[in-house]
């Protein structure tokens, strides 16, 4: 598969996977990469940027189609809906591809897979979408801002309006900003293993674009690579991939060189990894999880950035586990979190989340935290993190852990929005088990 309609037809593949069957985006994106490895850099590049923007941008694609077309996008056919997606977005946000080309491969799609008869309906709509695309009339800032912020940032209304009850419409505008503004790639130097100067070298020698964190010394922003798996140094275990605000967790969780951590949900292992490597392979951090294949994975990266003390096992974080009443030194309780801090890198799950399923993580969230309080020794820390920007599971859990364990003294309490210290939206809480109380 060499060329842009086949090409295009793995961007459908993979669109389809996401939006029909439910796939997240960033596993359904990755497990294509894997696939077609054999693929020219600049067609898994050009693959990468359609089904990326394309998500990114669905609900402003959805408006300009729904402008443009008699059947409306949630009433087409889930193939007809993908292909004209994808080709509004070349037509309407990416540069280098002709209109006419856009609109010519989209047919040619349509009628490869079975709809002849919707040929003309498609090349109708992405026409008349490229002649006119200048011309758009979208919500106005003024009289309807979060029809407006919705639209032009592809957010959903009620996440808009969520933000602007508790950010205000500023704020919310600065995220969605932030969250469309194409990032390099962070990742955390294995400083155990090698230094940031060697780092820097090696990956400069294996063609890789490298600037330094200013916001934190062992990171780097990396751009302009093909294919990560294929780095040597990211074989070799010589860095992990981690944002920043990721980085200032794991930080924050304070372990000692003797220490007993343990992390409760920790797949795919980063904080766990940070952590053990801050304890220069004294001590022991064991890295639970709910599945074996996300033990797998952890297991995974210990052995790839060559981590001695540090294990992982398998666990549901909902169950009490009495043999580790008061063991730990430190307890991380990253828990499963509405992620809509990290909507830059995972683009569909602005799509994903409802008011429903966060108030679902909320009692979720504090059944693992009630465990999670109990596993800290006297005199030990328990840290708190998400990669959401939603009060009511970042600062009201935060609240309710004080009212519920008086032992319980809150250190630290941070919220980063998106673009604000690292690229992603993060909360992170440090609190301390007080012995006075036991």
């Amino acid at each position: 598969m060499t060329d842009k309609t086949d090409t295009r037809e793995i961007v459908l593949d993979i669109l389809l996977a996401v939006t029909r069957d439910g796939e997240y985006s960033h596993i359904a994106l990755k497990n294509t990469l894997d696939k077609y490895q054999y693929l020219e850099k600049r067609e898994r590049a050009f693959l990468t940027k359609v089904v990326e923007g394309t998500l990114e941008y669905q609900i402003r694609i959805d408006y300009i189609i729904n402008t443009f077309s008699n059947t409306k996008v949630h009433k087409m056919k889930p193939v007809i809906r993908c292909i004209l997606r994808s080709a509004v977005y070349q037509i309407c946000f990416l540069d280098g591809v002709p209109d006419s080309a856009a609109c010519n491969e989209a047919v040619k799609l349509a009628k490869k897979r079975g709809f002849h008869t919707l040929k003309g309906f498609v090349n109708g709509v992405l026409r008349n979408i490229a002649r006119n695309k200048e011309n758009i009339t979208y919500p106005e800032k003024e009289k309807e801002p979060v029809a407006y912020l919705s639209v032009i940032y592809s957010l959903p209304e009620w996440l808009v309006r969520q933000w602007k009850d508790e950010y205000g419409m500023e704020r919310t505008e600065q995220m969605a900003v932030a969250f469309l503004t194409e990032q390099p790639t962070t990742v955390r130097i294995n400083t155990e293993r090698i230094t940031k100067q060697e780092l820097i070298d090696r990956l400069q020698s294996e063609g890789v674009r490298v600037s330094e964190a200013v916001q934190m010394e062992d990171a780097l922003f990396l751009s302009g690579y093909d294919y990560l798996n294929k780095l040597k140094s990211f074989q070799e275990g010589l860095f992990y991939v981690q944002d920043i605000s990721s980085m200032t967790a794991a930080k924050e969780a304070g372990a000692k060189e003797q220490d007993v951590v343990l992390d409760l949900c920790a797949a795919p292992g980063g904080k766990s990894i940070y952590v053990a490597q801050q304890m220069h392979g004294k001590g022991r951090v064991i890295a639970r999880d709910l599945t074996p294949q996300k033990v797998f994975l952890i297991e995974e990266n210990i052995r790839r950035c060559q981590v001695s003390n540090m294990q992982a096992e398998c666990a549901d974080a909902r169950i009490f586990d009495a043999a580790w009443e008061k063991k730990a030194d430190v307890v991380i309780a990253d828990l499963p979190c509405s992620g809509l801090g990290v909507i830059g890198r995972k683009k569909d799950i602005k799509y994903k989340m409802t008011v429903e399923k966060e108030a679902e993580l909320v009692a979720l969230q504090r059944e693992i935290l009630k465990n999670a309080v109990r596993y800290v020794k006297p005199g030990g820390t328990l840290l708190y993190s998400t990669c959401t920007i939603h009060k009511a599971e970042n600062e009201e859990n935060v609240r309710w852990l004080s009212e519920q364990y008086p032992e319980l003294e809150v250190e630290l309490q941070k919220q980063i929005f998106p673009g604000e210290e690292g690229n992603d939206g993060f909360f992170v809480a440090r609190m301390k088990k007080g012995k006075k109380h036991e």
